[in-house]
This record gives structure tokens, C-alpha cells and sequence, in this order.
């Protein structure tokens, strides 16, 4: 008799996480204590709903965190128009992705924070919801997750699928790689980013018949509305700016912020009036990046304090969640952070890109290196890739005194979004309704 590996090691796997949920348990009460789970919808993260079920047939789409959420955000949309009848539930797990998504978000779509991948919070979440499909976002392949909803008989699609080099040898290795292709074996859809990461899942053993490109959803994330309270809200801010040199360094994570205040000191010795936006990846770093800059004699203005620029005002901290794309819509310039330092993998561009910005971006930009790629294809000027501040002061001084070369610039990026964005959600939503939806639903919904 045959012994099936990947179940073995599955067996295994569901026992570790199992003998370690006490210790899970005290850990997620530690990142509650630090604000890194929500106070009062962290139970959700054990499997325990914190709303009532609707009857019927569900489709529950899961995505880790903001970016990933974001670009499922327009299949869930196309899948109400098409579907009216049926309820979708949508996970995620970072409060951050949580706090804007809430607002993006269809009303009639059900949103919880995604259940821990241990035995008795995945079991408790799958036995409570019971959806007919799962739609997975980028990587999420958990194996309590996998093995459950296969258990279940619920039919499961893997989209924006991705696979780093890194993540793939992992999954190579001689211990794992029976596990990863018996996950794989139980999807109805993968739809890989690019033909590297179909080769990659093909090459653990994903059967080749349910590999199905449709391009990146996160071209996508523009048809995401922005609510007007963005709007309004930064209304005041574009007026304040006036007709000053401004860019924005988006995204920007720790030990970036020194290369930006690099950049703007040097640009103040040409454009003394020069003001700086900066977003930090994570809005928490703003009052330490303030009280380092006012140390430094900056004149810094928070966004969180609502705080009005003056005409002295050097830097705009925006530490706030959600505001980003309504960001790139006032600014010209937009340098896409977490692209800097060796260790970090880059940001979505494609978002700067469809609201006209020119586009800048360090050289670490992980799996971001495909659509930079894909977009310099359509036009080379789309975006600028620099190798550090000295190069990025350089860039930004060529586009602050030459306004055709920036508009150029600007127009190029937009055009570049425009020819790869047109047809993803369609393209993904008729692989969904042929692979997933017709084979998970009751004769009666079809």
C-alpha cells in the first residue's frame, strides 16, 4: 500500500500546531497587550464569530494584509454583480488592513479578522461559516486551512498567486515537498502572477491543467473607491501646498526616513521652499520620525494631529491608514518606499502609476520587480528606478526644473497603468465562475 507523504507530514503538522496552541494563545494575547491585535474582535482570530451566519451558500475570500485585501476587493464587487444571491465573507488578518478595508468594502459583505491556522480555531471557523469556495489571496497556503476545506468538500482557488525564489526552495526541500504539492493537488485554480511563479507551482507538482493566467490583480486596486471624505479632507491640504516643490516618499519603513531627509536637505539648497511628504509603512513610526526631524530643527507637521501646514513647514508626516491613494492623486512625485535597504522587497507602484504620478523606486523591490518590468515595457519612462539618495536627488532635481520632462513622466506612468490594468478583473472573474463557482454551487444557484 501506497503511503501518501504529504498526509503523513500534514498528520504532523496539525499535531506541533495543536501541542503549541497554548503558547499561540498567550502570544496573541502579548500582540493584543501591544496593539497589534484588535481589543475587541481578537477572539475572531480563534475561529469565534463575532456575527450571525445568513443562510445560504457563502464564497469567503482571505487575504493577509492591506495591499493583498485591496486588489480582492474588485473580484468581490464583480462577483455580487454576477452572483446577487450569494454571500461573501472576507478575512483578513492585520489590523491595519482591517481598519481600511471595513470602509471599502461592499455593505452586503461580511468582514472578520481570519482564524489562527491551528486545529481548533480553523476547524471552529470552517464548521461555523461553511462556505462552498475559498479564494485565497497571493500565498496564503496554510495547511490546517488546506486539508480542512478539502475535508469539507469546499472548493478552493489560489489568486495573485506568488511564489518567491526564496519561498520556493523552501517548499523544495526533501521534508516539505510532499506537503506543499498534496496542498496544491486539492486546488480548482491557481492563477500565478507571471509565468516564473506558474513554472514554480508547476514545478511542485501543481497539476498543470489548473494553472491559468490572468494578469495582477493589483492593477486592480484603482477601482477601489475612494470615499469622498478623502476627498474632502484633502481638499485643504492641496490648496495649502500651493505652487511649492513638493514629492512624496510613500510607504517608507524604518532606516528609509534617513535617505529621504538626505534628499531634502540637499534639495534645500536649491529649492529652500521645498516641502516633503512623507507615509510610513506603518503609521506608528510617525510621532518617532517627528521628534527625530523637530530635533534635527525641521519644521514637522502630523497629519494624526491635524496639524495645518504653514509656509515654514518643511515635512508632512501623513500617519494615518487609507489615505495613500487619495495621496498620489495631489502629488506629482511619488517615491514608493521599502525599496531602499537590502532585507526589504519593495510596494505596489501600479497605485502612484494610475493616478499620474511620476514613479520612483529604489532597487530592492522583490516579486514588485515583474510589474516595474511589465510597466517599463509599455513605456521606459513609466518608472525610475534609482540606486540610492544620491541618485534620487538627482532624478528629483531633473523633474523639479523641467516641467514637460515631468508631465512626460507623469503621463507615461498613467499609460502604462491604463494597458495593463484593462481586462484583469474580468479575466480572473471568468476563470473563477468556470474553476470554482459552476463546480462549488448547488445545481439550483448555477
Amino acid at each position: 500500500m501506497m503511503i501518501d507523504k504529504g498526509k503523513v507530514i500534514y498528520m504532523a503538522y496539525r499535531a506541533v500546531s495543536y501541542s503549541l496552541s497554548p503558547f499561540i494563545y498567550i502570544h496573541l494575547q502579548w500582540r493584543r497587550f501591544r496593539g497589534l491585535e484588535h481589543p475587541i474582535r481578537w477572539r475572531e482570530r480563534l475561529g469565534h464569530p463575532s456575527i450571525n451566519r445568513p443562510p445560504g451558500p457563502f464564497l469567503w475570500f482571505h487575504a493577509v494584509s492591506l495591499g493583498e485585501g485591496l486588489a480582492a476587493i474588485p473580484v468581490i464587487r464583480r462577483c455580487i454583480q454576477q452572483k446577487p444571491n450569494l454571500t461573501i465573507l472576507m478575512t483578513t488578518t492585520t489590523t491595519s488592513a482591517f481598519e481600511v478595508i471595513k470602509d471599502r468594502l461592499p455593505n452586503d459583505v461580511l468582514y472578520q479578522y481570519a482564524p489562527l491556522d491551528t486545529p481548533s480555531a480553523m476547524d471552529d471557523f470552517l464548521d461555523y461559516w461553511n462556505p462552498v469556495a475559498v479564494m485565497l489571496m497571493e500565498s496564503e497556503l496554510w495547511p490546517n486551512l488546506v486539508f480542512g476545506a478539502t475535508k469539507k468538500g469546499i472548493t478552493m482557488a489560489l489568486l495573485n498567486a506568488r511564489m518567491s525564489s526564496k519561498s520556493f526552495h523552501r517548499w523544495s526541500t526533501p521534508i516539505v515537498f510532499p506537503l506543499i504539492s498534496s496542498m496544491l493537488s486539492k486546488f480548482s485554480l491557481i492563477a500565478p502572477l507571471s509565468n516564473v511563479e506558474a513554472i514554480r507551482y508547476q514545478l511542485l507538482q501543481a497539476p498543470p491543467f489548473i494553472i491559468n493566467f490572468a494578469g495582477d490583480l493589483k492593477y486592480a486596486v484603482n477601482n477601489v473607491d475612494i470615499s469622498m471624505q478623502d476627498n474632502t479632507c484633502l481638499e485643504d491640504l492641496q490648496l495649502r501646498l500651493g505652487n511649492r516643490p513638493v514629492w512624496m516618499a510613500s510607504s517608507i519603513h524604518k532606516g528609509e526616513d534617513e535617505v529621504v531627509v538626505g534628499v531634502h536637505r540637499a534639495l534645500m539648497q536649491v529649492y529652500p521652499n521645498v516641502i516633503t511628504i512623507i507615509v510610513p509603512r506603518h503609521p506608528q513610526l510617525g510621532q518617532q520620525m517627528a521628534l527625530e526631524l523637530r530635533k534635527d530643527g525641521f519644521n514637522v507637521v502630523l497629519r494624526s494631529c491635524k496639524e495645518k501646514i504653514l509656509p515654514s513647514t518643511n515635512f508632512y508626516i501623513v500617519d494615518t491608514l487609507g489615505e495613500l491613494r487619495s495621496l498620489y492623486r495631489i502629488i506629482p512625485v511619488a517615491v514608493i518606499g521599502g525599496s531602499f535597504l537590502p532585507g526589504l522587497a519593495g510596494h505596489n507602484v501600479s497605485e502612484a502609476a494610475a493616478a499620474g504620478c511620476a514613479v520612483l523606486t529604489g532597487r530592492y523591490v522583490g516579486h514588485f520587480s515583474r510589474m516595474i518590468l511589465e510597466m517599463q515595457q509599455i513605456n521606459p519612462l513609466s518608472v525610475m528606478q534609482v540606486s540610492g539618495q544620491t541618485d534620487l536627488l538627482k532624478k528629483l532635481l531633473e523633474l523639479f526644473s523641467n516641467a514637460n520632462t515631468l508631465e512626460t513622466h507623469r503621463m507615461a506612468a498613467k499609460q502604462a497603468f491604463h494597458a495593463l490594468s484593462n481586462g484583469v478583473v474580468s479575466n480572473i472573474w471568468n476563470l473563477l465562475n468556470i474553476h470554482v463557482i459552476q463546480k462549488a454551487l448547488p445545481p439550483e444557484i448555477k
